[in-house]
């Protein structure tokens, strides 16, 4: 198992900088990052480098970009020019992720829309949207990761209705964005991941979590925990167990959390911890 480390755990630390996160990520022993898509537009409005001479880094060092995180709130879109804005944002990621060699782009759902929409509306929306990216990003190689994401307010909040989107597009090259916290904060249904196909789980999340009532609406990103930290009450050994008894073969585990108080670390200090805490659980839960 190969590991991953997610600019979302360290996105607020003090002078924080995607290229000094690759050093990092390369020096801790990372084999992988999942590039913030807000680290990296800072980054380059602010005039630190160039997507050019990122791309350049990544051909002369080991450490993998595994996804361009991400395109944000890509459904349910009331207008035209809203559904083109989503069209636009991916044509410009696309050209980005061929410059960094990164062939995976996660699509997150949109979230509070004012139209009271069904599960079904929703599902349907959201495969006529995807079809549409696939024809845009199949061309690159590009694959597409849905993550759902566990808050009351997102059109798509529980694994099962993620599956079911994926499962109706039936394209081998759109799947799905499995993380821990999210499956628990909205209370997904562990018979449906039991008897998931694996091969549609493309990216998996580790993190811990407090003990916060599921679908509270103050249980956000921000209770998140290094995996197995006081207070973790994630099950993170049935999580290991039912990925590998069906056949998860991502062959990755991404680290992934939120939490102020790991942004008052140095980045340094962040990435380092992350390293160590992601290399205990594989070795805890995998080995």
């Amino acid at each position: 198992m190969k590991i991953g480390f997610n600019e979302g755990t360290n996105r607020f630390c003090k002078d924080h900088s995607v290229m000094k996160d690759l050093e990092l990520c390369q020096k801790y022993g990372f084999d992988y990052i999942d590039i913030q898509s807000g680290c990296l537009d800072r980054d380059l409005e602010a005039g630190k480098y160039t997507i050019e001479e990122m791309g350049e880094w990544f051909k002369n060092n080991e450490l993998k970009m595994l996804s361009y995180n991400a395109l944000e709130y890509f459904n349910m879109k009331e207008t035209e020019e809203e559904k083109q804005e989503v069209m636009d944002k991916l044509d410009e990621i696309i050209r980005r992720c061929n410059i960094l060699g990164c062939k995976m782009i996660v699509v997150v759902p949109s979230k509070n829309i004012t139209r009271h929409a069904t599960v079904k509306e929703i599902r349907e929306d959201a495969v006529t949207v995807l079809k549409k990216m696939l024809e845009k990003t199949k061309p690159h190689g590009i694959k597409l990761s849905l993550e759902f994401c566990g808050e009351p307010g997102m059109t798509i909040n529980r694994f099962e209705y993620a599956y079911a989107i994926v499962e109706e597009v039936n394209d081998p090259d759109l799947g799905i964005t499995l993380d821990q916290y999210h499956f628990h904060a909205m209370a997904s249904c562990w018979d449906f991941l039991e008897k998931a196909d694996a091969s549609r789980i493309f990216i998996w999340h580790l993190n811990g979590s407090e003990d916060m009532p599921c679908g509270a609406a103050y249980n956000t990103d921000e209770k998140r925990l290094w995996p197995d930290a006081e207070g973790d009450i994630l099950d993170h050994k049935r999580y290991a167990d039912t990925l590998k008894k069906i056949g998860f073969s991502g062959g990755v585990c991404t680290l992934e959390v939120f939490r102020p108080e790991y942004y008052e670390l140095s980045q340094e200090e962040n990435v380092k911890k992350a390293a160590e805490v992601t290399r205990n659980h594989v070795e805890k839960y995998w080995l």
